[in-house]
């Protein structure tokens, strides 16, 4: 009863009283083992709460506790109400915060240098996290481990239904490696953006295009990173990463012969495909497919190219032709 406001030893005490109603209280501290003070204190608050009262008979009874849930929660609520009310009006403490801050910290560093790995790792973390909009990355890793992608597709694929859009460019070495391309397959299946440069040496992030993210030494990650925020800087690697984008090449068009089907179609597309014959809404066919709306509604502009349809009926009726569903 805790979360109604009732410490454990008045629950403790009105929990005895309905096993024991009608009865005294002079022992009741020596049977729930605490103190004969605190007791007392405890049972005069249950008393003004309505939850205890006394007889003729100098016993105790405990009210009943349809109506005691009843009492305790509308007070409870009543609280929580005054507190927010007062949450709510706490606007004036930041200039009063701000009248005693360091002028040194009045302002956020425009760069700001953590050499510190699993701080990096928590800033990674936090950006990938609070994203709105768009993930860019280039990332010249030559393998990702299991280590890896568990840590990664949480986050990952948390973006992705949301909405965020993820545009990657990863080292074409890396696609030797099983694991690796099936987890950015598994990227481009719900919807992100991956391309592949033979020889890629910078390394960077960068969220919302406000927030960038660069080794301090490319050649030696564990020195640290530098996050940027200022916007001459960010805009220059952004345009740094889009020049990168622009001569890569799409993991589709190099992995299309080993990621197509027997059917022509890839898995998601095949999913998608059955999802638009079968569902009214595209709402409910994302969110069966665990993919965001946008997505859902390119991988239907795909297929209506790839089966040359009009429409989603015609669509429907050229796949049927095909024996694809």
């Amino acid at each position: 009863m805790r979360v109604l406001g009732l410490s454990e030893l008045e629950e403790s005490i009105y929990r005895h009283f309905l096993r024991n109603p009608d009865t005294t209280d002079g022992d009741i501290h020596l049977l729930l083992r605490a103190d004969r003070e605190a007791v007392a204190t405890a049972q005069e608050r249950l008393r003004e709460l309505g939850l205890l009262y006394g007889t003729d008979r100098r016993t105790v009874c405990p009210t009943d506790p349809a109506i005691v849930v009843d009492r305790l929660t509308e007070l409870r609520l009543r609280e929580l109400h005054q507190e927010l009310q007062e949450v709510t009006r706490s606007r004036h403490l930041v200039a009063e915060l701000r009248d005693e801050q360091s002028p040194a910290l009045a302002s956020p560093q425009s760069v700001e240098r953590m050499e510190n790995v699993a701080q990096i790792r928590n800033r990674i973390d936090d950006l990938a996290f609070f994203a709105r909009e768009e993930i860019l990355s280039v990332e010249p890793y030559t393998v990702l481990t299991p280590e890896n992608i568990a840590h990664s597709r949480p986050l990952d694929l948390r973006c992705l239904s949301r909405g965020v859009r993820i545009r990657s460019v990863v080292l074409q070495e890396a696609l030797a490696d099983p694991l690796t391309v099936g987890y950015l397959r598994e990227l481009t299946a719900k919807g992100a953006q991956i391309r592949v440069a033979e020889d890629l040496s910078e390394r960077v992030l960068v969220y919302d295009r406000r927030t960038a993210l660069v080794p301090i030494d490319p050649e030696d990650t564990s020195r640290g990173a530098l996050v940027a925020q200022e916007t001459g800087l960010v805009s220059g690697i952004l345009a740094l990463f889009e020049k990168i984008w622009c001569q890569a090449t799409d993991l589709a068009a190099i992995t299309e012969d080993d990621e197509e089907c027997a059917d022509g179609l890839a898995e998601t597309e095949r999913d998608v495909l059955k999802s638009m014959c079968h569902v009214g809404k595209d709402e409910i066919g994302a969110r069966d497919l665990g993919m965001s709306v946008r997505t859902y509604r390119r991988h239907v502009a795909d297929l209506l190219r790839v089966l040359g349809a009009s429409s989603r009926p015609h669509a429907a009726l050229l796949a049927r032709e095909r024996g694809w569903i």
